[in-house]
């Protein structure tokens, strides 16, 4: 009798797909709230000061504090529960338990943020990864209604009964996780009008509360809330600006510089605090008043982390920290090389 020729089908692979798509806004937006990081990080690693006497701030500390500072980490915390939720429906589809996964990369970003703490006190992926495993990853099992309601409330408590901060993040996770559960981040292509809308209010709201807040005495009890409220405000006008750029004739000058940083911003992340905590020594930075310096530091790294990010993309899928995190994910090397 012959034997027959049927093969068994081999059975689906459960490693990361090298070629996922990506959502390239994504990057670029994510690459744009390195860069505010890094301005607002120098003078937190660098214990810098604020002014020549108390209560008088230098000048570029306090244009920062109106432009930059509380206005770059929400956008980032915001991204991060968005990618929290591609990942896991990425994860469905390639492995039994995806939450499982999940859980293994929460735990290493943790230690990786526990030693990043030692250079950089108050940095941010310890904070992330604890907020992720007690709210993020809970909420996986919620109805997306009740998720975006539990993230815009806690968004709103957390800088009326807070003053922002650290604690922005639970909401802002939440916030992000519904809008990826709605499909916004694949559709951005296609709500150039919507999000032109959106910028029509959220600009001269947020323009408002700047002008509240750099109006309010800093005594004032009220002066920190103020200031986180504004914050969200003017990261909202920021983000949706920047998706909006990103649609004009500038968009791949903005794309080509943003998107590298954004791909690879973990590594950026890490190596930025390693590069600040080297040149302080070198530009005498710790406890000064050199703010003119510090902002020349932070374009040169920016600059050079661009230019080594596109090298390395050019060659790899993922950067240094991005592949490593993904190997412990999946406990197993993730092929890498292009």
């Amino acid at each position: 009798m012959q034997q027959s020729t049927t093969a068994t089908p081999p059975a689906p692979a459960r490693t990361p797909t090298p070629g996922a798509h990506r959502i390239r806004a994504l990057d670029a937006l994510r690459g744009f709230a390195l860069c505010g990081i890094l301005l607002v990080n120098i003078p937190q690693i660098t214990d810098m000061l604020f002014g020549p006497r108390p209560g008088v701030l230098h000048p570029i500390r306090a244009f920062l504090d109106l432009t930059v500072q509380e206005r770059f980490f929400p956008i980032f915390s915001f991204l991060f529960g968005i990618s929290f939720a591609l990942f896991l429906d990425g994860a469905a589809r390639r492995s039994d338990r995806p939450r499982l996964l999940l859980v293994r990369r929460l735990v290493a970003l943790g230690l990786l943020g526990a030693a990043h703490q030692l250079l950089h006190p108050g940095e941010a992926l310890a904070p992330y990864a604890i907020f992720g495993l007690l709210v993020l990853l809970p909420a996986t099992w919620l109805p997306t209604p009740v998720v975006l309601v539990g993230g815009v409330g806690l968004t709103a408590a957390s800088v009326t009964l807070a003053s922002g901060g650290l604690l922005t993040i639970p909401g802002l996770f939440l916030l992000g996780l519904a809008v990826a559960r709605l499909g916004v981040p694949r559709a951005l292509d296609h709500r150039t009008g919507r999000l032109a809308a959106v910028l029509a209010v959220a600009a001269p709201v947020a323009a408002a509360a700047v002008s509240w807040q750099h109006a309010t005495d800093p005594a004032d009890a009220h002066a920190t809330r103020i200031a986180a409220g504004a914050g969200l405000l003017t990261a909202v006008a920021y983000a949706v600006a920047l998706l909006l750029l990103l649609r004009t004739p500038l968009g791949p000058a903005l794309s080509a510089v943003l998107e590298p940083l954004g791909r690879m911003a973990l590594t950026n992340y890490l190596t930025a605090t390693l590069l600040v905590v080297a040149a302080a020594p070198l530009l005498g930075l710790r406890h000064s008043l050199h703010w003119g310096t510090a902002m020349a530091l932070a374009l040169v790294i920016l600059t050079a982390q661009v230019l080594a990010s596109r090298w390395w993309l050019a060659r790899f899928r993922y950067g240094p920290a991005e592949w490593c995190l993904r190997c412990v994910t999946w406990w197993e090397r993730v092929p890498n090389r292009r």
